[in-house]
This record gives C-alpha cells, sequence and structure tokens, in this order.
C-alpha cells in the first residue's frame, strides 16, 4: 500500500505542484490550505507524514507542529520554510519537526527526506554509503545489535533507549527524536571521529552534500541541551571532517 503524505501549504501554485509531484511518485496525498484543516485531518485520519509550509494564515506550521506534538502523536513532520536564519529553523526543531526544506526547493529534495523520515518509522537498516577518506567509515560505525540494547553510558551521558530518555549525571534532557537518534549514534561511538557523510547517511539514510546546513544545526541545538556551565563540551568539531562525543 502507498504511504500517505497530508500537505499543508497556503500557496496554491506550490500546493498544486507539489501534490502532483508526491502523487506521480505513489504516496496518497491530501492537500489543504491551512493549519486548521491540518490539524483537522491528521485528527480524522492520521497520514504516514505530514508536510507543513511554516508561514501559514491563521494557525501555522510551527502551531500545527507543537498541537500534535503535544497530544503526543510522533507521526513524522518536514516542514516547508523560507525562513533560512539558524533561529527559525531551531524554531521548526523546537516545535517537533523532524526536518525541513528551505524554498525554493527541489522537488527531488523533498522526495530523499520524505525517504529518510519514513525509513526512520519503518524496519529495515539503511544501506551504507561511502565515507569520507579522514574519519571513521560508516562500515566500521557501531550499529545497533540484533538483540536491543536497554541502557548506553559514555562520557557521563546515560541514555534509555527503550523509554527515549537520556541523563547527563542527575540532569534529565527533553530531546526531539533526530536528538535522540544523533546523541545515540555519538554515544554509541564515544571517543571516535563520525564524518559528516557517515552522521548523515545513519540518521537521514542521505548525505545532503558539503552545502547543506541541516548537521550543523542539529549539532547546534544538541549542544545547548547538554553543555553545562563549568562543565566539559561533550561534542567536538573536528574541522574538515565531522564530530566526536568525548568528555576531555
Amino acid at each position: 500500500m502507498s504511504q500517505t503524505v497530508l500537505l499543508a501549504e497556503d500557496d496554491r501554485a506550490i500546493r498544486h505542484a507539489l501534490e502532483r509531484a508526491l502523487t506521480l511518485e505513489g504516496y496518497r496525498v491530501t492537500a489543504v490550505a491551512d493549519g486548521v484543516e491540518a490539524l483537522a485531518q491528521a485528527h480524522r485520519t492520521p497520514p504516514d507524514v505530514l508536510v507543513l509550509d511554516v508561514m501559514m494564515p491563521g494557525i501555522d506550521g510551527l502551531q500545527v507542529c507543537r498541537v500534535l506534538r503535544a497530544e503526543g502523536d510522533r507521526t513524522p513532520i518536514l516542514m516547508l520554510t523560507a525562513l533560512v536564519e539558524t533561529a527559525d529553523r531551531i524554531a521548526g526543531l523546537d516545535a517537533g519537526a523532524d526536518d525541513y526544506v528551505v524554498k525554493p526547493f527541489d522537488v527531488e529534495e523533498v522526495f530523499a527526506r520524505l525517504r529518510a523520515l519514513l525509513r526512520r518509522t519503518g524496519t529495515g537498516e539503511r544501506p551504507a554509503k561511502g565515507a569520507a577518506s579522514v574519519g571513521v567509515r560508516a562500515s566500521h560505525v557501531t550499529k545497533e545489535p540484533a538483540v536491543p540494547e536497554r541502557q548506553l553510558a559514555a562520557a557521563g551521558l546515560r541514555m534509555d533507549l527503550q523509554a527515549r530518555r537520556v541523563w547527563r549525571g542527575a540532569r534529565e534532557l527533553e530531546l526531539t527524536r533526530t536528538e535522540f537518534e544523533l546523541l545515540e549514534l555519538l554515544v554509541r561511538n564515544a571517543g571516535i571521529v563520525l564524518d559528516h557523510s557517515t552522521i548523515y547517511d545513519r540518521i537521514w539514510g542521505y548525505d545532503f552534500g558539503p552545502g547543506s546546513k541541516n548537521l550543523a544545526v542539529y549539532v547546534g541545538y544538541l549542544r545547548r541541551k547538554l553543555d553545562e556551565p563549568g562543565a566539559s563540551q561533550l561534542i567536538h568539531t573536528v574541522r574538515g571532517v565531522g564530530y566526536v562525543l568525548r568528555e576531555d
């Protein structure tokens, strides 16, 4: 059965073009023009994934996202935004969005991000792609075991994988799904430098290329939640390569 997409976009031309493109790609699409309709449709017939424009009249995409997350709805959400500042992107992640695409966008990028989001909510291991020549190769990254673990710990962090909870010392952190998965990857490979390509492959299932700021935004937001005054930084940037989790 084809997967269902709920698309909310107030620009008629963009809405119709994206609806047609998604339908031709094999998705079953319900397209609405505002946030009120989006919430009503999501409650009436929950989709497999939502695509929400940020700037909509009345209830905007961020508000739709916040309402659904407050209700405990964990359906993957891809945001469409014309806002390019880091603070605007962080606002979307903070609202509970899983990913975003900046307008004007290439429809193939939308398809790639949707496939990655849907893979993360399904089963099966993502195929490994070629890794960069510096840093750890994708094939050497620690993967999830066949029998799921309950706890992970490294660098003063403790993760409960089944409950999806994480602590630094005695302080519990509130993380989005993508933040949790990124931190889990870093904790599993504590002390190992993971290159950008490997992280993109493991978390998003797609390498968005050297021009993408997606990973940097998530790492920055995760650092804000992890870091404490007077305590050592845990996520370190290895310039030109990637990131490593270690406690200095």
